[in-house]
């Protein structure tokens, strides 16, 4: 009996993830828009914001950038919880702070597999 890859699942379920919510925030939607708008942020940061989030995708899927994207993916949803959580959103917390710890993870995951190889970041 073979085991679940769930290195790579969660690897591919995170890249998916801010695939998905990028596109959702570069195309938004007039809810979204709104979202922005109630929470303070200037016209156009839901471009930054999606943008990011697939440069965090993007950064996930590459082996060699696995640590820098689960970073970025981790800084992004950090943000998306604290500014939730500042508009007293408490339920709305709860998937960008599950999503950070698994980006986290990835990245712990990546860092370790590579000392434990010999590999050194930036190098």
């Amino acid at each position: 009996m073979k085991t679940l890859p769930w290195r790579a699942l969660i690897t591919w379920l995170l890249a998916a993830f801010f695939l998905l919510g990028g596109t959702l925030n570069v195309f938004a939607s007039p809810e979204i828009l709104a979202d922005y708008a109630r929470w303070g942020y200037p016209a156009g940061f839901h471009l930054v914001t999606g943008l990011l989030e697939w440069s965090a995708a993007l950064l996930i899927l590459l082996r060699r950038t696995r640590f820098l994207g689960g970073l970025l993916g981790a800084a992004i949803m950090g943000a998306a919880a604290l500014t939730v959580l500042l508009h007293g959103e408490f339920a709305h917390a709860v998937p960008p702070l599950i999503v950070m710890s698994l980006s986290l993870l990835t990245a712990m995951i990546w860092r370790a597999d590579r000392l434990s190889t010999g590999f050194r970041l930036g190098g």
